[in-house]
Parts: C-alpha cells; structure tokens; sequence
C-alpha cells in the first residue's frame, strides 16, 4: 500500500494510511450484497404486492402511514444510503489512525444495521402479502438487539469523531473516551435487554414511551458523566502541576 506523509497537530497521526486495503474492500462487499438481494427479492415480489401499502406504523403497532406499490423500495434504497456514509465517513476521520484499530468492531456494528435492515424489509414485504405479522413488535425487537451490541462494541472503541458517544469531553481525552464508553456500553446493552423483556409485557404504546425516556435519560447522564470525568482530570492534572 501506498503510503503518504500527513502532518498533523495534536491529533496523534503520523501518517496518512489508505484506509481501505484488499481485505477491508472484500468485507465491505457483504453489506453490498445484502443490499443486492433486498433489491432482488423486492423485484421478483413486486408484481404480487397491492397497489396501495403500508409504509409506516404508530406506536400501537397500527399502519397510519401508506405509500404506492414502488414503496416497498423505499426500506433498501435508505439501506444504500445509509451504507454510502459508512463507507465514506472513515475516510474523513481526523484520528485515522484510531480508525484503523477499531475497524474490526465497525464493521461489526456495520453487519449488524445490515441485518437489521434486511429483518425490517422482510417483515414489510410480507405483512404487505398479507401474512400476519405485527411489524412494530418485530422492529422493537431488533432495536433491543442492535442496542445490546452497541453496548458490547462501545467499550472497544478508540477515539474518532464519527462513531461513539461523542462529546466535547470525550474526544479532547482518551481517558474520558475510554471510561465514558465503558460505562455507555453497559447502559446500552442493558436497556436493550430490558426493551426485550418489556416487550412481552407492556402495551407497544407504553413500552415505545418507556423506551423513548429511557434513551433520553442514559444520553443526558453520559453527557454530563464524560463533563464530571473531564473537569475530574483537569482538576487532577491542575495539582499535579503545583
């Protein structure tokens, strides 16, 4: 590989490394594929499909949102997307070298969304062919599993500014990056868990309301969590100097 200098300041990168090799462009082509048959399995299904579909649910699990036959694209078209940018953004990273490291567990969380996407149109195109499925439990329940493996790749990540519980704190210091997502990882893989679990007890309803607070709870408690560990290192280093 082609190597090139890169001057950097105060960002812990010496060289600028082409960030995709042979492997990683082989590994890419996974998620690729999957976009392939989505599109594939939408065209062979296309002529069955109703001219009218549902193409969004509330949080009662009820259809309230309908789109014509060509939606039933609209699920793999995001996918693609969505996957552009996670091709793209490493490319882009200030703290490439980070990137690198960790590229093992991105690609991991990379599989997973995939899998998740592949679930959520699979589930769309059948309930639209008439087949009895109840789309918001299926949906509620692949986000617990995408949250409990965020919660186990959080803790292996390294500093970078595009994937990770990203605040002014924990990316100005390894060390509040670090603590701050040991901590996140564990929060996150126990709320989807507890997603799980609730969901065979409460109401879609409740249990989307339940899931939204909690979310919006853990997220203001690792903001100020990665605050307290900055202004605790600042204080540290600031004695340490007398």
């Amino acid at each position: 590989m082609k190597k090139e200098k890169y001057n950097t300041q105060n960002t812990g990168i010496k060289t600028k490394l082409a960030f995709y090799d042979g492997r990683k462009l082989w590994m890419e082509s996974v998620p690729l594929i999957i976009f392939l048959i989505l599109i594939v399995v939408a065209m062979i299904y296309y002529p069955k499909i109703p001219n009218t579909i549902p193409i969004h649910w509330n949080a009662s699990g009820q259809a309230d949102g309908f789109g014509g036959r060509n939606s039933i694209f609209i699920i793999p078209i995001i996918f693609f997307v969505i996957l552009v940018l996670f091709f793209i953004l490493p490319l882009m990273e200030v703290f490439r070298d980070n990137m690198m490291k960790i590229y093992n567990y991105y690609y991991a969380f990379k599989i997973t969304f995939s899998i998740f996407f592949a679930v959520l149109f699979l589930v769309t195109l059948f309930s639209t062919l008439g087949y009895a499925i109840n789309v918001s439990r299926v949906v509620i329940a692949m986000i617990g599993l995408l949250f409990i493996a965020l919660g186990i790749i959080l803790p292996k990540l390294k500093r970078n500014f595009m994937f990770g519980i990203r605040t002014g704190w924990t990316l100005s210091s390894d060390a509040v990056w670090d603590k701050t997502h040991k901590i996140g990882g564990i929060l996150f893989a126990v709320l989807g868990i507890v997603v799980i679990i609730l969901l065979f007890v409460l109401k879609l309803e409740t249990l989307f309301w339940v899931f939204l607070a909690l979310i919006i709870l853990i997220s203001l408690f690792l903001v100020f969590y990665s605050y307290y560990l900055y202004e605790k290192l600042l204080k540290h280093d600031k004695s340490t100097k007398k």
